[in-house]
């Protein structure tokens, strides 16, 4: 996670931000969901925690991909060194 706090003070573009710290919030919440899951066992509660780690891998891309569009939807430009690129 400190790797991702870095990337997101990093990068100065919001899209670039915005991807850094979705993959930030994905890994970081696995992390701490495959711990509890070593720490209890096999159980129903890790089955419970087993679905949450699938939903957490289906939802939270399409939420960031969601926001990223309405940004660009919205005229969000792209700002930095990224959008000299672009030109």
């Amino acid at each position: 996670m400190l790797f991702g706090v870095v990337g997101i003070f990093r990068f100065e573009n919001f899209y670039l931000r915005l991807l850094v710290s979705s993959k930030v919030d994905t890994v970081g919440a696995l992390t701490l969901i495959i711990g509890l899951l070593i720490r209890h066992g096999i159980g129903y509660f890790s089955g419970k925690l087993l679905l949450i780690i699938g939903i957490m891998l289906i939802l939270n891309p399409l939420v960031a991909h969601m926001i990223a569009r309405s940004a660009y939807l919205s005229g969000y430009k792209l700002e930095g060194k990224q959008a000299e690129e672009n030109i």
